[in-house]
This record gives C-alpha cells, structure tokens and sequence, in this order.
C-alpha cells in the first residue's frame, strides 16, 4: 500500500511543521520513524506527527522505530546523570502513541518505561538464516562478545546456530608510574616450580604475606628455587609432618627397581613414618599429635594444587586500541623501570605500584564497581591516549576457527577492531565477522573497520539509514533488509493477530 500523503517542513528558526494530506479519522495509523544522524530533529518530528494524528481523531496510534533512540541512556551512570529513554518514553505517551514497535533494545527492561505495549522484535533470525547461507563451514563458527554486557545476546545466537561462544573483555584504563600490566600477568600465569623466569625479576614471586591487598595477593622478594629447596630440608626436623620425599636415590650396591619396590615402603609412606630426627621416632602418639604452635607450614606445603594454566584464556595488551607484543615497551613504564624495583628491595612492589588500577580498580560513581553493560563511548575512553595501557581477555578456543562478534549496534570502531585483532593475534582466528542489528557508523567507524586487516565482513540491518555513498565505497558491507519483518509485524497488529511466529528461526 502506498504511504498516506504528509507536508513536513522547517520554520526559519529550525522549527518542525507537519500537515496530514489525508483522513484519518478512526483508523489505525502506523507511523515510522527511521532516525537519521539528525537523531533530535527525527525525535521533534515523530512527536508532532503523533500529536497531529491525535488530533484528526486516529483511532490508534502506533510508533514503528526501527531503532530506538536514546536506547544506551536507558540507566543513571552518575549521580547527576539523566535516564533519557524513560523520558522519551514518557514524551510518546503524552503525544498519544498506544503501541509501539521496535527492534533490539539495546536492553529489553526497557520496555517497562512505556504505558503502552511495546513489541521489541529481533533481527536474530534474519541474521542466522544469512550466516547458514553465505558462511562457509558455519558450524565450526565461534560467536564472540566484545564486552561483558553482550553474552547474554552472543549465547541467544550461539543456541540457535548450536555453536561454542566466548567472551573478550578489556580491563579498566590504566596510568601513572607503576608496574605494567603484562608483567604482572606474567607472573601470574609463569608462576611454577618449572618456570624459568626473566633474568630481570627472578627475585619477585607471588607470595602470602601478612598484607594482603584487596584482591588477596601480595608480592614479595622470596628466595630462588633452590634455596627454597635448602630450607625446606634445614626446617624438617622441627616440623609435625615432615615434608615429603619427591626424589629417591639409589646407589648401584642396592636392589634392583622391582625389588625394592616390592620389599620397601613407597616414598609418600616413607615421609610419613621414618623421620630423620631421632627424638621424633620416640615420641608417644600423643605427643606427636600435638601441634607446634610457633612454627608454620608454608602455603606450599598445607594446600595441595596443580600448577596447570587455565585452558582457552588468552590475554593481550592494547595500546591505543591495537593488540602490541608483549615484548612492546609499555607507555606507563618510563619513569619506573624493573631495575628499580630490584635495586630497592626494601621497599614493597605493592607500594610501589599504587597506582595501578589492576590493584585498585575504579570505583564506580554510584558505589561498587561499574556496569558490566558498558556503552561502545565507555569501551574506548583509554584507546585515544598513547600514555594509557590496557589489557584484553579471550575466554574461549577459537584457533583456526570463522568467529562471529556480535553486538546490538556499531557506532565506534575502535571496540570492535580491539576485539577481531584479539582474536585474530592471539586465539588464532582465521575469518571475523562483525555483525549487528544497528550500524550507526558515527563519524569515520565505517572507514575504520573496513581498513581493518582483521575484519573480513561487516553485517548490519538496514534499522537506521546508511547513505548509498557509503554503503558503496565499503567493500566488507553486508546490509539485511528489515522490510518484511516490519511489515509483517504491523499487518498482524492491524488485524489482532499473533507476532510470536516472527521470533522463530526459519532455514
């Protein structure tokens, strides 16, 4: 059916005019509002369109936005902030809308803003029917979020496709004089009787001191290995329970291995019950069952645990929003060196590196720590600034695998290239795909992404307008068409009948 006829025009001073060509008494009226980079002048338009159709008597009213504006405003971030979805929600109901149809809120509770009903459709379908068609060998596929807010849209796409998901997280921004990220982490992960550790910090090992800080470690200067190894058998004979024995060397004059492993205890049994201490052997049961209170075991030897990395977890470091390698010199490293810290071995590393949010993360505005559901502006504060470091995250396997980012929208770049260069460098990818329900594409985005050596294609909707000149000049575009979904939405709202069919996937 053609559109009804509307005269929409700007006052002088920017004011909005709208003049209905047509009738429209006690009929139902869809009114469709795309957006377009001129976001308030669309927001003033579908207001007085609404307004306007109130007043020639409509008998219904129903908004149809493709893309919801304001919809990352939908929680207070700061004490002085604004809920700015809920206000426009509140400005639709006072222009008279009684239905409102959507698709993908960037957070579904919104829909409890509204006094109306509100249909918030999914693009999921259309999506995966794209990828079973065009992706070769999509079943080996990995889908990827590229922030901790998105798994819960990532895992929806992940079940339907029956697919392994994973996750990229970016840490906190991180400045100041203090000690990299990376080589924290190194220590963290190299941390083990077998690690060969850097010539450079040999001496600095995670240990338990009577300090700890919020996360529960301390790091402090401990002896090599092998004086550790020394000790261990110097304080043995005043331990309650000696250490065990890991090596047992035999002299040529002994039995043979089968022998002796026929006729003498195993080395766990002889740790237990030959003590090298004389007086021990003597001891009455219960004087052995007596502990020794001015001396304890080290952590080592009370907790038993396997020194094995966690699988599929892949850490990088980003420096203006680009994967580095690790032997990259770190922007936050040039007034505090790891000579430093050697040549003061008095004073505690954790002091020296205050400033490291890895120790002390950011307190959130409102108390705790900040929403999991962060914003693409939010995601990238640090990645324009040379002097920032920050560190990413891969959980999952997705080495020599197709992987699949997905988000609710595009707007900046520099999320999502963080994210395939991740992927790519460090879990081995060997496609990327970028796919999301809104391309909002702001400023030079779209540019950016298709630079990108790390990006093979880019899947959007067609929910807010992309200019023809761009959607040509970018070669890794891919653009669904909402068209049907839209129109088979509203033909079923017309007639009262059921919308739950355009929720199901179709091959």
């Amino acid at each position: 059916m053609a559109p009804a006829a509307v005269e929409l025009s700007q006052f002088a001073n920017g004011e909005t005019s709208v003049k209905i060509l047509t009738s429209i008494r006690e009929k139902d009226v869809f009114v469709i509002q795309s957006g377009s980079s001129k976001i308030n002048d669309s927001i003033m338009e579908l207001l007085i369109l609404i307004s306007a159709c109130k007043g020639g008597s409509a008998n219904k009213i129903t908004a149809v936005l493709p893309y919801f504006p304001y919809s990352r405003q939908s929680k207070k971030k700061s004490h002085r902030g604004a809920i700015t979805a809920r206000m426009l929600a509140n400005l639709l109901d006072v222009a008279g809308i009684k239905h409102v149809i959507t698709i993908d809120l960037h957070a579904s509770q919104m829909q409890g803003f509204f006094r109306c009903p509100v249909d918030n459709l999914h693009a999921e379908p259309l999506i995966a029917r794209w990828i079973r068609h065009n992706v070769p060998n999509w079943q080996e596929a990995v889908c990827v979020s590229k922030n901790a807010g998105g798994t819960k849209r990532v895992t929806s796409l992940a079940d339907a496709l029956k697919l392994n998901f994973g996750i990229v997280t970016t840490d906190k921004k991180r400045g100041g004089v203090n000690m990299t990220a990376s080589m924290i982490m190194n220590r963290l992960d190299g941390y083990g009787p077998e690690t060969e550790l850097d010539s450079d910090v040999s001496k600095l090992h995670i240990g338990s001191g009577s300090h700890m800080g919020k996360h529960g470690l301390k790091l402090e200067l401990k002896p090599l290995p092998a004086e550790r190894e020394e000790q261990k058998l110097e304080q043995a004979p005043q331990e309650t329970t000696p250490p065990r024995q890991t090596h047992t060397r035999q002299d040529s004059s002994q039995s043979s291995p089968r022998k002796s492993q026929q006729g003498m205890p195993s080395p766990r049994r002889t740790a237990h019950h030959q003590s090298p201490n004389p007086n021990t052997s003597t001891r009455s049961p219960l004087h052995r069952a007596q502990p020794t209170p001015a001396r304890s075991l080290p952590i080592q030897e009370e907790i038993e645990f396997t020194d094995e990395r966690a699988r599929d977890i892949t850490h990088g470091r980003l420096v203006q929003g680009h994967i580095v390698p690790d032997d990259w010199p770190s922007p936050t490293q040039s007034a505090m060196s790891t000579s430093q810290i050697l040549e003061r071995p008095d004073e505690d590393p954790m002091e020296m590196s205050r400033n490291s949010s890895f120790f002390n993360p950011e307190g959130h505005a409102l108390g705790g720590t900040a929403d999991a559901t962060a914003t693409s502006d939010e995601e990238e504060e640090g990645f324009n600034d040379p002097t920032l470091e920050q560190m990413i995250t891969l959980v999952g396997d997705v080495r020599n695998r197709t992987v699949f980012i997905v988000d609710d929208m595009i707007d900046k770049a520099g999320s999502w290239i963080a994210a395939a260069e991740c992927v790519v460098k460090r879990g081995g990818a060997k496609k990327v795909y970028c796919i999301a329900t809104h391309g909002l594409f702001g400023g030079d985005s779209l540019e950016e992404l298709q630079d990108c050596n790390c990006i093979d294609t880019i899947l959007v909707t067609n929910s807010f307008p992309i200019s023809p000149e761009k959607a040509r000049a970018t070669k890794k575009l891919v653009i669904l068409d909402l068209s049907n979904l839209l129109a088979e939405a509203i033909r079923r709202n017309h007639y009262g009948e059921s919308i739950s069919a355009l929720f199901t996937h179709t091959y």
